[in-house]
């Protein structure tokens, strides 16, 4: 059930999110249970370990993270 809090939506308005829902239930009921998410480009380790590590020394650290 969608409720209504604040405003006045026109029924067009009205089913343009409820399209939205639909759409986004489908998709989630397509996917197999337990199956991840897409991954995010930022968090992915691979990304990092891709990249050539600066040489150590003192300041190394620094530029671990940071591509060349």
């Amino acid at each position: 059930m969608i409720k209504v809090v604040r405003g006045n939506p026109t029924p067009e308005e009205l089913a343009a999110a409820l399209a939205v829902v639909r759409a986004r239930a489908a998709t989630a009921a397509a996917e197999p249970s337990g199956a991840e998410g897409p991954r995010d480009a930022w968090s992915d380790p691979s990304r990092i370990a891709a990249a050539h590590l600066p040489p150590p020394g003192p300041a190394s650290w620094g530029r671990t993270y940071w591509p060349s």
